[in-house]
């Protein structure tokens, strides 16, 4: 195209065409020359993101590409060196034959180079049609590599079969929320193999120390029971809330720090609440509950948890606050009133409703979050299950601050926009 037109008269196609084409046009040649032969920084705001999405679906094409030519070195080098790839041990030597040459080729460490072919590999024979939605476009890397690594557990075919029953959303999710519902679905596809790897896992528990550059230290607890996670987030939030008192200067991660610090020393902070009990908010449907089914809960805050740790919340944790929603007792019923904050009833409507911050992309859960009027109190918002929504302290004031605005529709969902007009969708919560 490029050498039918003139430069100049192909950037005035190219502006012109944006808002009628770009966005939906798919990835390789044309689209390529296209993108080269913007000025972006002659379009509006709202075409600028729909030429950030065009770029985002070209640079997924290229690195498909890319993963189909390391698996074709593999085969070169497979030919050159004569092995017999019809074996797991030949394949094996063949990939770390290739990732040598790979290593060198790109310049890279001979961990990541291993990690890249692995990838590529994994997507052309294990995951096609992971494959084909990176080619398309339509996921990006990050996507391919959150649904390679959750399914890497699984025999191939339940691996894809899991992989098909996301890639249609896919797009849409986080990684963060992609991760959550292959997670879940793979606790699905076998319950008692999750179970398997989750009491395996917590047998490795341990805690480890890691030094930094800067002179500091990381601490880190590896493979801990997720509901006791929960419960020691919610506390150690709960206190560090406690002590930001007006003449308190430091953040909420400094003050998070330090009461993990203080409560693992035995140090009582001053002002802190160390007696108050954590919260672990559990959604479970009837049945797993009773155990007449193995359906993953979930377990806010966290993410799916395998049935028996769903069971074994509600036993094993009399003395903390626990809250769980089962699924057959529908959606809570909006009450009115004339205040400004919401009751407690209110407010356990919201948070059982709609589970984390609407936010786009956001997971943190609804029980640390605001409570913000989608039509501002000041501007005449009503105090109403309906007319609120939980969103987290760094998404509200972002909300407010930059002029995002949105709507709750009528089938629970949130339409959002941007300043720059972009909409985007967030599908209501749905019970586990």
């Amino acid at each position: 195209m490029s050498q039918m037109l003139p430069p100049e008269l192909l950037q005035t196609a190219v502006v012109e065409w944006i808002p009628a084409g770009l966005d939906t046009m798919e990835p390789g040649l044309v689209l390529g020359a296209m993108l080269a032969s913007i000025d972006i920084q002659s379009l509006s705001g709202g075409d600028r993101l729909v030429v950030l999405r065009a770029q985002q679906r070209q640079v997924s094409h290229l690195q498909a590409r890319q993963f189909e030519t390391m698996e074709a070195v593999v085969d070169a080098v497979a030919d050159e060196l004569d092995i017999d790839t019809d074996s797991a041990m030949g394949q094996a030597d063949a990939a770390e034959a290739a990732a040598a040459e790979i290593r060198v080729a790109l310049g890279l460490t001979r961990r990541c180079a291993d990690r890249e072919l692995d990838m590529a590999l994994e997507l052309r024979r294990r995951l096609p049609a992971v494959y084909a939605a990176l080619q398309a476009g339509s996921i990006d890397r990050r996507r391919a590599g959150v649904i390679v690594y959750e399914t890497t557990h699984l025999p191939i075919v339940e691996a894809q079969t899991v992989a098909s029953r996301v890639l249609g959303n896919a797009p849409q999710l986080t990684t963060g929320q992609l991760r959550a519902r292959l997670q879940r679905l793979c606790m699905e596809t076998d319950p008692e193999a999750a179970k398997d790897r989750y009491e395996t896992a917590v047998t490795q528990r341990r805690v480890t120390v890691e030094a930094t550059t800067d002179g500091t230290a990381h601490l880190y607890g590896l493979d801990l029971a997720p509901d006791r996670v929960a419960e020691i987030r919610h506390r150690i939030d709960a206190i560090a809330r406690s002590l930001r008192t007006n003449g308190e200067a430091r953040t909420m991660d400094q003050l998070r720090a330090d009461v993990y610090l203080d409560l693992l020393t035995g140090t009582a902070a001053n002002g802190s609440k160390n007696g108050s009990k954590g919260v672990i908010d559990l959604r479970v449907d009837v049945e797993t509950l009773t155990g007449m089914t193995d359906t993953p809960g979930e377990l806010g805050g966290y993410g799916p948890v395998i049935a028996d740790i769903a069971r074994q919340i509600a036993l094993n944790h009399p003395d903390a606050e626990w809250r769980f929603t089962l699924t057959d007792t529908g959606q809570p019923v909006a009450t009115g009133t004339t205040r400004r904050r919401p009751t407690a009833t209110q407010r356990r409507a919201i948070e059982t409703r709609d589970q984390t911050c609407v936010f786009p992309g956001c997971r943190m859960p609804a029980i640390t979050s605001d409570l913000d009027h989608t039509t501002p109190y000041a501007k005449g918002g009503a105090t109403t299950v309906d007319a609120m929504a939980p969103l987290c302290r760094h998404d509200h004031c972002l909300r407010h601050q930059y002029g995002w605005t949105y709507t709750r529709l009528p089938n629970g969902d949130y339409q959002w926009t941007s300043p720059l007009g972009h909409t985007t969708i967030v599908p209501a919560a749905r019970a586990p």
